[in-house]
């Protein structure tokens, strides 16, 4: 047989196994569930089912999903986070009591232990770890406003951990003793392109609501290895300082408040509310806009800086703003959007620097993550965090980033692969999931509908410039909105729910978005696809320099037909049959 025919024959052959391996490790019909190889897709829009209610209110705090259920001493709040590596697992808790009122007096952190005991067997804890506390003050000097000083807030590293590994763990202080009942954790995989977690699960902008509630619920039920969030945690800031009712538009509720108030009380009643998810399971978090929480003197970030533990030191970041670590064969990068992300700043030399000592033959997978998206076609902050996407898109695309989650859109949408707005082949996925079920509401509108196109001016983001531009290409040419669904909007849903992504391998993985109400029928995906990274094709040593770009880069569309994509595909099976088989096509 020619040597051609050998190749026809072995291409056909990987193709099938590449579908079986699929079908086997996902145990679902390929055939059922798209792939990115077969994008760009023809945009999709569902729009807001009229049976549903567009929100909630928040549940209140003497929900018994909400109320302490422990007396002073004793560790609540507990939640888990990784470290970079899987040798290390971060354990934090809240001790004591919080206080609200006119006058207050913070907690002596040091009057109770941070101690945590464990093991790998139930009942035994062959190993001690000690850490640190903290307390914080959110402070209204005005008339009518109350103050507040949380509990004693402990956050211990456990170190010499083994990967892959269940570690079963207590908290508190055994010299009062006050120590909490026993939960268990397992490690992350060791670094490598063959072991991944099972299934990660990716919410946004959740808040307390009853929509919260299922989302939280849902979750649960499709049991997670991991939990990234990626900000609008508490929505404590839709509240005056005296509590009472929250409000869906804090401004249009309270326009007298002479300051954006919290009633810090919801961040405790949070922290309950998640703890029987996130002590077990660790929760990586972002900050977003709702997290600012301004208080005088330009303080502000005060709750998500002290209640949460992240990997910042570990992965020389420094900043709790912007971070990164590992999980298996995926290195996720955290950005921040309401701290400098200019090319001149600290946070994006610290990213040149993360992406640079990126294996990618250990971490075959590079995951981005921070608050608003950069691509967006609702009317709800459309175009907010043009800056952002100027300073720093160019250097994702560069080090090829394969996937982009956001929050901050209250609604679901997943993007065709994109850059600079141009249809992109080597360009990230970039989804948004802010449908988590807070108070605020679903976004329903969209900037394309008729007469719901925002004026240029509008959606000023809460931290940096406004960088808003016309379209100078493509369908959208000289104009601010498309006239439809943009070409790199492959599906949008007004819906509440959360992601869950399974990395099959090094290839290939399974996104599945989970609307809320479907918790409740059959539970069928309400979006799904094979996210399939392309190496050979999308190289970042192949198809740019090793130099970083110097700012943002204008390109024009590329235009791609689909025999082109094909061909493509078809030179990158090829090169891994000549490698693997040793023929040479003459």
């Amino acid at each position: 047989m020619a040597a051609r025919e050998v190749l026809t024959h072995l291409i056909a052959i990987l193709v099938l196994a590449q579908a079986a391996a699929v079908m086997a490790v996902t145990g679902q019909s390929r055939s059922a569930i798209p792939t990115t190889l077969e994008g760009p897709f023809q945009p999709i829009t569902r729009r807001f089912d009229p049976s549903l209610r567009l929100g909630s209110d928040d549940m209140p705090m003497d929900h018994p999903r909400l109320k302490k259920n422990v007396t002073s001493l004793f560790p609540e709040q507990i939640s888990l986070a990784l470290s970079t590596d899987p040798s290390s697992m971060w354990v934090s808790w809240i001790t004591g009591d919080a206080q609200i009122g006119k006058k207050v007096m913070p907690l002596d952190p040091s009057s109770v232990a941070s101690e945590v005991r464990y093991g790998t067997e139930s009942g035994k804890y062959a190993s001690q770890q000690d850490g640190v506390s903290a307390v914080y003050s959110q402070l209204y000097p005005f008339e009518g406003l109350l103050n507040y000083t949380s509990g004693i807030v402990h956050h211990v590293r456990l170190e010499g951990l083994e990967p892959g590994t269940t570690y079963y763990y207590k908290c508190g202080d055994s010299s009062v003793p006050a120590m909490s009942d026993e939960y268990s954790f397992k490690t992350m995989p060791s670094r490598s392109p063959n072991a991944y977690p099972s299934r990660i699960a990716v919410i946004g902008d959740l808040g307390l609501t009853s929509n919260s509630s299922t989302t939280i619920d849902h979750v649960i039920k499709n049991d997670p290895d991991l939990v990234l969030m990626v900000g609008d945690l508490s929505y404590a800031n839709q509240y005056l300082t005296t509590g009472g009712q929250g409000a869906s538009c804090f401004s249009c509720s309270f326009p007298e408040a002479p300051i954006r108030e919290t009633y810090q009380p919801r961040w405790d009643g949070w922290g309950r509310f998640m703890e029987p998810l996130t002590s077990r399971v660790p929760m990586m978090v972002i900050e977003g806009n709702h997290e600012i929480e301004p208080q005088v003197d330009g303080i502000t970030f005060q709750s998500y800086l002290t209640r949460f533990a992240v990997p910042s030191e570990e992965s020389r970041s420094n900043s709790s703003f912007y971070y990164s670590f590992n999980a298996g064969g995926v290195h996720f990068i955290m950005l921040g959007a309401y701290v400098d992300y200019n090319i001149t700043g600290a946070q994006y030399s610290w990213l040149i620097d993360d992406l640079h000592r990126v294996d990618r033959s250990l971490t075959p997978w590079v995951v981005a993550a921070w608050h608003p998206p950069w691509y967006n076609s609702y009317t709800s902050h459309y175009q907010e965090f043009e800056c952002m996407r100027q300073e720093m898109e160019a250097l994702l695309y560069q080090y090829k980033v394969d996937i982009v989650l956001n929050g901050h859109v209250h609604a679901y949408e997943r993007m065709n692969r994109v850059y600079n707005y141009t249809l992109d082949p080597c360009g990230p996925v970039y989804i948004t999931v802010g449908d988590g079920g807070n108070i605020e509401k679903v976004d329903v509108d969209f900037a394309d509908d008729p007469g719901k196109c925002p004026k240029p001016e509008d959606n000023k983001p809460e931290f940096g410039g406004l960088c808003h531009l016309n379209f100078s290409s493509g369908p959208a040419k000289g104009k601010f909105c498309w006239s439809k669904q943009p070409e790199w909007s492959a599906y949008r849903e007004s819906s509440f729910g959360h992601g869950t992504l399974e990395i099959v391998n090094s290839t290939y993985a399974l996104w599945t978005w989970h609307r809320n109400q479907d918790a409740y029928k059959e539970d069928k995906p309400g979006d799904q696809i094979f996210i399939v990274r392309q190496p050979e094709l999308c190289s970042p040593t192949l198809k740019e320099t090793s130099d970083p770009p110097q700012g943002p880069q204008e390109s024009e569309p590329a235009s791609q037909s689909a025999t082109a994509i094909l061909s493509s595909k078809m030179m990158w099976l090829t090169s891994s049959l000549v490698a693997s088989f040793g023929i040479v096509a003459r």
